[in-house]
């Protein structure tokens, strides 16, 4: 890496916590409907396998999917234009928080249900295989309760099955829901699960984005090279609620405290000083640039427009026939039908 390249993965971890920050003012504020789940804490994970994959490598994710987002390479203003439901987000404002995607950066979406996008990046993997992809790989993530329910078997046995080049990623953040994990599971490391399958797995360290830099790589190029599914749990967590609408009742604030202790962007910050890297005054203004694309990107959305009563129809068809709908006429024809 350059140092240019550091300081961009320093940025875009700042980035995305900020833009967490923002989206929890603005839905307090009503402006962000639904849900929303925040990635506070986790940066290092999405910033660090988002720095290591290749253009061809599939990305696909569950509802806390902002991070993932914007490390796919999607604009922070049109993430936020999204949040906010208006048309100039990466899913017309009608995803919203959960449901962000760019195909053409081949980031295949965040996914409300717990678990069911897993049976869809084995698909997804056995695309590219039919494609002969041979040197693609499909990253999916899940978090740790995702692993206790059937469609998580049902896509690692599939993959195993048929030698899919899938990396399955549980961003084990301590918690499903209000759930800890040793209350859920039958196994202590996540990564156990794999074992019934005969698939190579492993845990690794998620607050430090060096490492999982240096592990995700690593195990990128043993898909690419050997073939076949790979499962790491990447440790993490969590510093807020599992939604905004937490009330957190089920761990201590001493807890929270001292993840926080460990927080990947001061662990990195502390890095890039050590190491001769960056300066606390390069680093300053890193932290000043990624409020102004917030800033910006916030200007950008409540400036948007939301989309307007036609945009009902959109995206159901792939070639919508002429629709008429409680007073709605629509009338949308093929060149030359």
């Amino acid at each position: 890496m350059e140092k240019q390249d550091f300081l961009d993965l320093y940025r875009e971890m700042v980035v995305i916590r900020r833009i967490e920050e923002r989206a929890a003012e603005l839905y307090q504020k009503g402006k962000i409907g639904g849900f929303l789940h925040l990635y506070i804490g986790q940066e290092a994970v999405c910033a660090g396998i988002g720095s290591v994959r290749q253009p061809q490598d599939r990305i696909i994710t569950a509802y806390r999917d902002h991070g993932w987002a914007i490390s796919t390479g999607i604009d922070p203003k049109v993430v936020m234009a999204e949040l906010l439901g208006k048309v100039d987000g990466c899913s017309g404002g009608k995803g919203g928080s959960m449901h962000m995607a760019d195909v053409e950066k081949n980031f295949w979406g965040g996914h409300a249900i717990v678990g069911a996008h897993i049976p869809i990046a084995a698909g997804l993997a056995l695309g590219d295989v039919y494609q002969g992809n041979d040197d693609a790989v499909t990253i999916c993530m899940f978090g740790d309760g995702a692993t206790n329910i059937g469609f998580f078997h049902e896509g690692l046995n599939l993959s195993k099955v048929w030698n899919l080049p899938v990396l399955w990623v549980t961003e084990n953040n301590q918690y499903g829901m209000g759930t800890a994990v040793d209350r859920a599971s039958a196994v202590s490391e996540i990564r156990q699960k794999a074992e019934g399958y005969g698939m190579r797995n492993e845990r690794i360290d998620g607050m430090d984005v060096m490492q999982v830099r240096a592990d995700v790589e690593r195990v990128l190029d043993s898909i690419r090279k050997e073939g076949g599914p790979y499962l790491l749990e990447i440790m993490t967590y969590r510093y807020r609620g599992h939604s905004m609408g937490d009330p957190e009742r089920y761990r201590e604030k001493e807890e929270v405290k001292k993840w926080e202790a460990e927080d990947p962007i001061g662990i990195f910050r502390k890095y890039l000083i050590d190491e001769g890297i960056a300066t606390e005054q390069v680093l300053d203004e890193q932290d000043a640039e990624a409020e102004k694309i917030v800033a910006e990107a916030v200007d950008f959305a409540e400036a948007s427009p939301e989309p307007g009563d036609d945009a009902l129809f959109e995206h159901i068809y792939a070639e919508p026939a002429p629709v008429e709908y409680r007073g709605y006429a629509l009338e949308k024809k093929s060149e030359g039908k």
